[in-house]
């Protein structure tokens, strides 16, 4: 008698395990949903705020690299005196001038793409530096012709960062 009451409760209680675990299974699953979901609204809802910083990050600093373009900066910035060195020396604090403006842009950034940046500005300056250096040269707008001169054999430093900042842009619109 003992052992049917036992079997007995088995017959009602198994039942009501499965479907307390049953239920228990697709409760889980729903609040697991629920909070992907709840994190996919928040982090879309992030994105639609952070593009057009980003936006506007990768624009400025187009506009930089179109800046320290040597045959745009050449032509903005007139020597103030006719010795080479204090051109260049001109030259070289407009392209830092111009860097440090846009310096936080790089929060927005990848740093494959930052470092692209910061390699332009670099080799532009040092192609001021080392035009300035050479016996060719004499005075200011001799500097100026030599730069040129250059530039007309090969790509000016920002192009290479320009066409990856392009890029990238590309790939998240």
């Amino acid at each position: 008698m003992n052992t049917d009451k036992i079997v007995e409760l088995l017959f009602f209680t198994l039942p009501a395990l499965i479907t307390g675990g049953v239920a228990y299974y697709f409760f889980l699953t729903y609040t697991n949903n629920e909070e992907k979901k709840r994190q996919f609204l928040l982090h879309r809802s992030s994105q639609k705020q952070a593009l057009p910083l980003k936006l506007q990050a990768y624009e400025r600093m187009t506009l930089f690299l179109e800046r320290i373009n040597l045959t745009k900066i050449l032509i903005r910035i007139a020597p103030i005196s006719t010795d080479k060195n204090d051109y260049a020396n001109l030259l070289i604090a407009h392209i830092d001038q111009e860097f440090e403006h846009n310096l936080t842009q790089q929060i927005y950034m990848s740093d494959q793409c930052w470092a692209l940046i910061v390699t332009a500005k670099n080799s532009t300056m040092q192609m001021v530096r080392k035009a300035a250096l050479s016996s060719e040269v004499t005075d200011a707008d001799s500097l100026r012709q030599y730069i040129l001169n250059e530039l007309l054999e090969k790509q000016t430093p920002g192009n290479a960062a320009l066409a990856y900042l392009k890029d990238e842009v590309s790939s998240f619109l």
